[in-house]
């Protein structure tokens, strides 16, 4: 597969070739939710708690004679029947981490890569340095390229100056090639590549 290669002045400069075995499957729906659910279910923090009957500070003394009164035969104020008593079956701190294989999640990564290449999605740009670093000038360039909402994967580290400008920019996120993620890359409109993000992907998965 071969792409133009661009720059943020929105001027071409070539092309570059990519791999069909990263950016040239038949994107699988399956595996690429698979490795959402669980990088949503890994972030979540599970800290949320109630106190059950056994953790309420009350009396446990009877609340009145077993027979005679003809109400129902309560034996103590904790129980969850009453205002202020202990919360049954509610939640506890527990991790709701599910596990997915290593080799899936790889496989995951490459489709939905590919999704955004087949969906005419991907753009490659040369690098992300830029001759004035402010976010004025960025959120313009931006506009001029037609990114209102994308990922920008730079190489081991991001451009600081880049990073810096875009850092305010709404629905833009940048990062470098070490976190690029299913789910960052889904829920993101445009995928923008550097060279060096590429070079790396194609090390990544040789």
């Amino acid at each position: 597969m071969e792409l133009p290669l661009t720059n943020f002045d929105g001027k071409k400069s070539g092309s570059v070739k990519l791999s069909d075995a990263i950016f040239g499957l038949e994107p699988r729906p399956d595996l690429i939710h698979r490795c959402i659910v669980w990088q949503l279910a890994k972030r979540r923090a599970g800290t949320h708690k109630v106190k059950n009957r056994a953790e309420i500070w009350r009396t446990g003394k009877k609340m009145y004679a077993q027979k005679g009164t003809g109400n129902a035969r309560h034996g103590s104020a904790r129980v969850p029947q009453f205002r202020g008593g202990g919360r049954a079956f509610g939640p506890h701190v527990r991790s709701h981490e599910i596990g997915l294989p290593k080799k899936v999640r790889a496989l995951a990564l490459k489709h939905a890569l590919s999704a955004k290449a087949k969906s005419e999605d991907l753009i490659v740009v040369e690098d992300l340095k830029l001759k004035d670093a402010k976010t004025s000038a960025l959120i313009k360039q931006f506009e001029k390229l037609g990114f209102s909402n994308a990922l920008v994967i730079d190489g081991a580290e991001v451009e600081k100056s880049f990073g810096s400008a875009a850092r305010n920019i709404p629905d833009i996120d940048v990062l470098p090639v070490v976190g690029i993620n299913v789910y960052d890359i889904l829920r993101r409109n445009k995928l923008v590549l550097t060279r060096a993000a590429v070079d790396a992907l194609e090390a990544r998965f040789k």
